[in-house]
């Protein structure tokens, strides 16, 4: 098979079909055509007698039916996508080609078509949301009650729990979760709003009736779907729309790489491991190893998500008055690129909590390398409860911990503190007592207890109200 052109990885490596669908041709070019069928309704119901029912239904003949040949040959001659379609169409629906577009500029199917796959994507993108949300709250709930090391600036810290860190990636995907409602909910439809955005040849097409060209741009707005309007625009929606759009799938694509640099880190300390297949490869040289690659490849998906955020900010900021054209090739490249590789990074994410592995022994271990230092200040306490002097005590344990220190820095050894203060005899603690402080549980706070509220409190009412959403995703990697 030859293959000498350039294949988009995000087509052939990542993303699903129904996001491919989405920004299809088929999907594009479909949604034109449903909304010429639209307008001719809302027209014709409007009052508009030089549309007759007949052109209406030979309309609805074709509209699933688009001539893409017949559309290339007229963009040829035409340079004109908008009007090599309306040719193409009228070759098919020849009795309703002189109506087809009626009043509309090229922003009418194409801005309206944008916001719809926009919509769309949203959708798509928010059902992976809800069931990622779903397996995170699993993972947390399951793992609230295993004590780990804490950390901060990658340093041993008070103890927490797995599932409570868990419900640290949770909070963020919730706060992408609450913005992603508001963009679906707040999305406005640009509507029939001509050249400029004045409704000047509707007001010709009307007889200057402005009540009638008001109802029509609400009509064909509910037609499509949409609860909310933009009362006025330009030629084009405002481009603001594509701004938050990216500036939303780049949130949640820094959601997910700060998952995955938790992940590639508790990989690295063997506490946790994504899957790894009976047959994948670690490394062509060594054989031995087993990379994070799922959690590398959504850091690296996110990190092309987060830079083209800077494209909506750069589109809206240089519109000129009504509208200029400079956005356009930006737009075809940055928002259907956006979504795609978003909905491939919750597909690797998801995959990957489908058969994450949590490695209790090895995460009690690490933690015994360091819990006897933060076990000191519960040591003082005891001693003192037993007559002791705190300062003395204190003193004393700062020796032992410096020897300590040194025994596992310098020469590789585990951490003997608690077998060091046994064995100098000075504190005055019950040696059953000293191994009884020593549990990791009782360093934890209320990690567990967290967890259950934030998962009752917060979590819970999302997948109540999103449980018809909730589902077995297909998480299989295509590479």
């Amino acid at each position: 098979m030859k293959k000498d052109v350039y294949d988009n990885p995000l087509i052939e490596r990542y993303s699903s079909k129904e996001m491919l669908y989405n920004f299809s041709p088929e999907k594009k070019f479909g949604t034109w055509r449903k909304l010429w069928v639209i307008l001719a309704e809302c027209e014709k119901e409007m009052g508009l007698d030089i549309i007759s029912d007949a052109q209406i239904q030979e309309l609805k003949k074709f509209e699933n039916d688009i001539n893409f040949e017949t559309a290339k040959e007229y963009e040829k001659k035409l340079r004109h996508d908008v009007m090599s379609h309306v040719h193409a169409y009228g070759e098919q629906a020849v009795n309703a080609r002189g109506i087809i577009h009626l009043g509309a500029t090229s922003a009418f199917v194409g801005d309206n078509t944008d916001l719809i796959q926009i919509r769309d994507g949203l959708e798509i993108i928010k059902e992976k949301m809800v069931n990622l949300i779903k397996s995170l709250k699993d993972f947390a709930h399951n793992n609230k009650d295993i004590p780990t090391l804490g950390f901060t600036h990658f340093q041993a810290a008070q103890l927490t729990t797995v599932g409570k860190r868990a419900t640290l990636w949770l909070q963020s995907l919730l706060l992408d979760f609450e913005e992603l409602e508001f963009r679906i909910e707040n999305l406005r439809f640009r509507g029939v709003k001509g050249t400029t955005g004045t409704q000047a040849s509707f007001k010709e097409l009307f007889n200057g009736d402005f009540e009638a060209v008001r109802e029509l741009d609400k009509m064909v707005t509910k037609k499509a779907g949409f609860n909310k309007l933009q009362g006025v625009t330009g030629q084009t929606y405002d481009r603001k729309i594509d701004s938050h759009t990216l500036e939303l799938l780049s949130n949640i694509a820094q959601s997910a790489h700060k998952f995955t640099n938790d992940m590639r880190l508790l990989q690295h300390l063997k506490e946790l491991e994504e899957p790894f297949e009976k047959n994948q490869i670690g490394s062509s040289a060594m054989a031995y190893k087993r990379n994070p690659m799922r959690s590398e490849r959504i850091s690296s998906l996110a990190k092309f998500v987060m830079s083209l955020s800077m494209n909506g900010a750069l589109v809206y900021s240089t519109q000129w008055f009504e509208r200029t054209l400079d956005d356009s090739a930006d737009k075809r490249l940055s928002i259907p690129q956006a979504f795609l590789a978003v909905d491939a990074i919750l597909i690797i994410w998801l995959n990957i909590l489908d058969g994450i592995v949590v490695y209790p022994k090895v995460i009690e271990a690490n933690i015994m390398k360091e819990l006897p230092f933060m076990a000191s200040e519960n040591i003082i306490m005891e001693a003192v409860k037993n007559g002791q002097d705190r300062q003395e005590v204190h003193e004393i344990i700062r020796e032992l911990s410096m020897e300590t220190t040194k025994r596992v820095k310098l020469e590789g050894l585990s951490n003997d503190l608690i077998e060091r203060i046994k064995k100098d005899g000075r504190i005055k603690v019950n040696p059953e007592k000293l191994d009884s402080i020593l549990e990791p549980g009782k360093f934890t706070g209320f990690a567990a207890e967290q967890t259950e509220v934030f998962i009752n409190e917060e979590v819970e009412p999302i997948l109540v109200r999103y449980n018809h959403l909730i589902k077995k995703i297909d998480s299989d990697l295509k590479v």
